[in-house]
């Protein structure tokens, strides 16, 4: 009998995959996360993790499965926080949820199923896996989840085909409200309980209040930028006719002076905001609402615009340096001077949208059809061929 390992996070998705791996005549094992006990950026009284850790154990219990917990705290601030507090302090915008997964959950968690003798790790997302032979060797694919609202395979654009081999997607094929009616069925205490909206593995924090525990607040200006600045006009007629600078051209974000705008409030530090963010500006009177524009972490300067069809709002493609990129297919890696037709998301739950790819001797380069709103350095582009996840890196 083969065994898995099943991260039982305390909610009704991994309570349910741990319940369909058992029905599919798998050994399972319960294992719970304890991934953060920072007591300097818990915000309310309340410890995170210890009602989902009762709740992981109480599902075990009802499901009869040995169930133990594994603190992965040490690890999880050396791996994810620190990273993402170095990438906001530079004015970047980092994904924990990417790399939760491919340093914790398929990687220090893995490692830990393997010596509990485990031969598949499975997890509660909406994702799918699928296997070829090619040249005598297993192919391994990562396909979206059945269910489009909730479809994850984004989160998972980092794994490798060695973390793909291992693991398991047990409700990938289901659609959410089928996943609570089995909990229901089967009178799980997680049937009903929400879906976390926090931190991957910190909980119930908000991620502005947990940066504000550790980046500290620097006052500085806001500034609101017309929409018919006269550099938007130039940057659409000026493109050179050079393959390369062209795509450096597309892909180049937008870099504005302070002399371009006027100044309509101010903010507690740049590194707090992100491309494309509406909320928390705090700037009321405008006709349209204000949207962040671009972020200066040298000379702490908020740029913002007003409404959604501002044009600082709006690139017509990315860019990602070439030891960034990362090929869930190997044997579909790109090499210099190929180019490809691909679906591509910038943001978990974004609608798919078709670009060319362009593989250059420094960079991946994305063009999209039509031009993106709010691309963010530091997040992920995931690159799909139809419902399959080919590849993904950091957004320059």
């Amino acid at each position: 009998m083969k065994r898995v390992v099943v991260g039982l996070s305390g909610g009704v998705d991994s309570s349910v995959a741990a319940h369909l791996l058992m029905e599919e005549g798998y050994e399972v094992i319960g294992l719970f996360m304890k991934n953060w006990h920072d007591e300097s950026v818990t915000i309310s009284n309340e410890c995170p993790w210890v009602e989902d850790s009762n709740d992981a154990l109480i599902v075990a219990q009802k499901l009869g499965i040995p169930f133990q917990t594994i603190d992965l705290s040490k690890e999880y601030k050396e791996r994810v926080v620190d990273y993402m507090f170095n990438e906001y302090e530079q004015g970047r915008t980092p994904n924990p949820d990417v790399l939760c997964n491919r340093e914790i959950k398929f990687d220090i968690f893995l490692k830990a199923a393997m010596k509990l003798g485990a031969d598949f790790v499975a997890t509660g997302h909406y994702c799918q896996k699928a296997q070829f032979e090619k040249d005598g060797q297993s192919v391994y694919q990562l396909m979206a989840g059945n269910d489009r609202n909730k479809d994850q395979s984004y989160f998972l654009c980092q794994l490798t085909q060695e973390q793909l081999s291992k693991a398991l997607f047990p409700i990938g094929h289901l659609q959410k409200p089928e996943v609570r009616k089995i909990a229901k069925e089967l009178d799980l205490i997680t049937a009903d309980k929400k879906d976390s909206q926090g931190i991957c593995f910190v909980g119930k924090v908000k991620l502005p209040d947990f940066l504000q525990q550790k980046l500290k607040p620097k006052k500085g200006q806001i500034i609101e930028v017309p929409n018919d600045l006269e550099d938007y006009q130039k940057e659409n007629t000026e493109i050179p006719e050079d393959h390369l600078q062209k795509l450096k051209s597309l892909t180049t974000p937008f870099r504005y002076k302070a002399s371009q705008g006027k100044v309509v409030g101010n903010h507690n530090g740049v590194h707090y905001f992100t491309i494309g963010q509406r909320k928390g500006i705090n700037v009321g009177g405008t006709p349209k609402p204000l949207f962040v524009l671009d972020t200066d972490i040298d000379e702490n300067v908020l740029y913002t615009g007003q409404g959604t069809d501002h044009p600082g709002l709006y690139r017509q493609g990315l860019s990602i340096r070439k030891e960034e990129v990362h090929w869930v297919r190997k044997d579909l890696k790109m090499k210099e001077g190929d180019s490809q037709k691909m679906l591509v998301r910038i943001r978990y739950r974004q609608p798919l949208e078709s670009a060319t790819l362009f593989m250059e001797h420094d960079n991946l380069y994305i063009i999209f059809d039509n031009s993106q709103k709010g691309i963010t350095p530091g997040q992920f582009a995931a690159w799909y061929s139809e419902n399959e996840l080919i590849g993904s890196g950091v957004i320059s």
